[in-house]
């Protein structure tokens, strides 16, 4: 499966990544007095309108190349003046083709909240997360046990960093919610075969409380999936390849959000 093969491949790069730069030394460059907790993204996500979070990928498992050649820091910007919420960053390099670097561009480009979105499998990708500039990170539900989720949220809690728990059904959404979960996203994408269904946010919306904030991921192309998602009571959409491939950012943005052309 895909998935199984993005867990695999990232829990051996990151065994590379620890051996060249040791846990210890990684958390020495922290500046742990500099560390708050007002969560802006959560902050936003609250606002009463639909928020939107725009996605920097050049490549993906199911899509293969999207836009490789592009200027990180110039997107980063161009989708800040189109008055995006957040900006995720994939930072995944061998289906995905990100890098941590990408993610340093961008949160040293911006100052909107900005998601390194990854495969966190060790709580060494969490700090290399907040040495990079993020506010917010992934944990996808489906390839960590109950004792890692609680583990890695105790850890971004501490670094002030947000956490949107990825779920794909009614089992992961509760196992979201015993861990702490402030956020939930659900991925309309089935990571295990890349197939996407609009309607997985639409039948597990109601099992998320009111007082969680709820992300819809994956597949949303158009004003009308917007305005389905607002009605009933999404908080965010996270969306990649429809940005990536835009060439007016903002307009497009303004045509998700208003449906305005």
């Amino acid at each position: 499966m895909i998935l199984d093969d993005l867990t695999n491949v990232t829990k051996v790069r990151i065994a590379k990544e620890k051996a060249a730069l040791p846990l210890d030394d990684l958390k020495k460059q922290i500046n742990y007095d500099a560390i708050t907790y007002d969560f802006p993204f959560e902050t936003a996500l609250r606002k009463p309108k639909m928020s939107f979070i725009c996605e920097i990928k050049r490549a993906s498992p199911s899509k293969g190349d999207i836009k490789t050649k592009i200027d990180v820091e110039q997107l980063a910007k161009a989708y800040q003046q189109a008055e995006t919420t957040a900006i995720s960053v994939l930072t995944e390099p061998d289906y995905f083709k990100g890098t941590l670097a990408d993610l340093q561009q961008v949160t040293g480009a911006v100052d909107v909240p900005v998601l390194r979105k990854d495969f966190t499998v060790d709580p060494y990708m969490i700090y290399q997360a907040k040495t990079a500039g993020a506010s917010v990170i992934l944990l996808i539900c489906a390839i960590l046990d109950d004792n890692q989720l609680h583990e890695y949220f105790e850890i971004a809690n501490q670094l002030g960093l947000s956490v949107i728990f990825e779920a794909h059904n009614e089992t992961e959404i509760k196992r979201a919610i015993a861990a702490g979960a402030r956020i939930i996203g659900i991925n309309n994408r089935n990571l295990k075969n890349f197939t996407v269904n609009m309607d997985n946010s639409k039948q597990l919306r109601e099992l998320v409380p009111d007082d969680i904030l709820f992300i819809s991921e994956s597949g949303i192309k158009s004003h009308a999936e917007i305005a389905e998602l607002e009605a009933i009571g999404v908080n965010g959409a996270l969306i990649g390849e429809t940005m990536m491939l835009a060439d007016d950012k903002a307009q497009k943005l303004k045509e998700l959000a208003h449906g305005q052309n």
